[in-house]
């Protein structure tokens, strides 16, 4: 079973990658496509030109790697807005798709802390909801994972017709060989975890411009998140 996991930024989207990690019967991949989206838009991102300079910047080649691998299982944590016209997507042939999501408010607030001005290609939604008429799959909210890890990963599991593990539930504190180059700016905090964190709490307050990015993402995130599991 290769996984694709597509999500935007800050949206429990490498805890996820470690929950999988965690399981005897799994490899994982780190953002592929990361590199070749930076060097193809010239987009000034945190640690741009070590992750151009350590990650294969071939889309050929980075397709090619998402084929096949060396376990049983292969789950791939991968943002939509990467895939970047003229990137090739043969490889999402045969491959489980998973839509994961996080409230806008909450996204943009965390990424915002991290990167400063914002734009709505940034944060991925829009392209994720065209990803999902484009490939279909199923939809997991982020939120009901750390209301409840167990039961979301079971109903998970489930549905794509995977045994579940209960290694998923916890992982050693630290870094994985894995990670992409970017974790030292990026992993901050679930390099010191080992497991999913509690339930979040009331929606962060957003200044004008950012509650403004987030009204204009609402209705592609509401569109996925009306096919969630468990809804």
């Amino acid at each position: 079973m290769r996984i694709a996991m597509w999500s935007g930024p800050r949206n429990l989207s490498t805890a996820m990658m470690y929950s999988f990690g965690a399981r005897a019967d799994f490899a994982i991949m780190d953002e592929p496509f990361y590199a070749v989206y930076l060097e193809r838009t010239g987009l000034d991102h945190p640690m741009r030109d070590e992750i151009i300079a350590h990650h294969e910047r071939d889309p050929l080649k980075v397709a090619e790697a998402c084929k096949s691998n060396g376990a049983p299982h292969l789950y791939m944590k991968h943002m939509p807005h990467h895939m970047l016209p003229g990137v090739p997507m043969d490889w999402a042939d045969g491959c489980v798709h998973v839509h994961l999501l996080r409230h806008p408010a909450r996204v943009i607030a965390s990424y915002a802390a991290k990167r400063g001005t914002l734009t709505l290609d940034d944060i991925g939604y829009v392209q994720q909801a065209r990803l999902f008429d484009q490939v279909g799959g199923l939809v997991i909210d982020s939120n009901d994972i750390r209301a409840d890890p167990e039961k979301a990963l079971r109903g998970l599991c489930d549905a794509i017709g995977l045994p579940f593990d209960p290694a998923m539930l916890n992982w050693p504190a630290g870094a994985r060989v894995e990670d992409g180059i970017w974790a030292s700016h990026w992993y901050g905090a679930v390099h010191q975890s080992t497991g999913f964190a509690g339930a979040e709490g009331p929606l962060p307050a957003l200044d004008p411009d950012q509650a403004k990015l987030a009204e204009r993402a609402m209705p592609h995130y509401e569109k996925l998140w009306n096919q969630r599991l468990g809804k």
